[in-house]
């Protein structure tokens, strides 16, 4: 009996939590046909509050979440737009409240251009309800934007792979550059280190009074070029002057001591008087 009693006061108690229950969802429901009024007077801000209130008074209200995001989708605001149409998928009752939540987050992907987010999002609106055309052109649509944004995504990878190839082939060119200008700088030091250390070739030829061997033999070479030039060229089969000279005094020389012969055989002949003559 008393499990009886007790049976039946548990079923009273949820009796009076489902009618509680109804009653928030229509003043939620309530507050939604407020909120859709004022959108249609152009009355936003108005119209937020109301469904902000109706929210409030039932968060899984499906319908306040899908008409508030719907609000926001209008006005531009589509971060807002997409976590409210999420809070409408999360609280669906129906496919077709699913469906259409689906749908409409992925026309605000879509105006955030993140296409491929869009596609998956008309996936799921499709499987809802398959039937749909709107839903079926929009994800073709998105289909095309995401091909061509993945499309843009291997290009500019491609151009930052190749401009990074480029810019690591510029800094080798650059460090092999510098290395090559390193090599030349120092055999141009060593060379200069080893012809600073070469002694002075001309410190080595110097005579006996301090002067250098090669600087006394230019100019003794000097010298006889000098006195070449003063003497005259003798030219060949001819007689220079001292030649001339010298045959002169020897033949001179020969005539004397020929002269000396007859004067010499001329005084012995003469007899020699001993007596002298008074």
């Amino acid at each position: 009996m008393k499990v009886y009693i007790f049976l039946i006061a548990f079923s009273f108690s949820l009796l009076g939590f489902s009618q509680e229950k109804d009653i928030a969802l229509q003043e939620s429901n309530n507050l939604v046909y407020e909120g859709n009024e004022l959108i249609s007077e152009n009355e936003f801000v108005s119209a937020e509050m109301e469904y902000r209130k109706a929210i409030s008074k039932k968060p899984s209200n499906a319908v306040a979440s899908y008409d508030l995001g719907n609000a926001y989708y209008e006005n531009e605001r589509f971060e807002e737009a997409l976590l409210r149409h999420t809070e409408a998928v999360d609280f669906a009752e129906t496919k077709e409240q699913k469906h259409r939540a689906w749908h409409n987050i992925g026309n605000t992907l879509m105006k955030g251009e993140k296409c491929q987010e869009a596609v998956e999002a008309y996936k799921n609106a499709l499987r809802n309800n398959p039937s749909d055309d709107e839903t079926r052109y929009n994800f073709g649509l998105a289909k095309e934007c995401a091909k061509k944004q993945q499309q843009e995504e291997e290009d500019k990878k491609n151009d930052d792979e190749k401009k990074d190839e480029d810019k690591d082939k510029e800094e080798k060119d650059g460090e092999d550059e510098k290395e090559k200008e390193k090599d030349e700088k120092e055999q141009k030091d060593d060379q200069q280190n080893k012809d600073e250390q070469k002694p002075d070739e001309g410190d080595d030829k110097k005579d006996e009074n301090g002067d250098p061997k090669d600087e006394k033999q230019n100019q003794d070479k000097e010298g006889e070029q000098d006195n070449q030039k003063q003497k005259p060229q003798q030219q060949p089969g001819k007689l220079s002057p001292q030649q001339i000279k010298n045959l002169l005094e020897a033949m001179n020389n020969q005539e004397q001591k020929v002269q000396e012969k007859i004067n010499a055989k001329k005084t012995k002949g003469v007899k020699v008087r001993t007596d002298k003559d008074w």
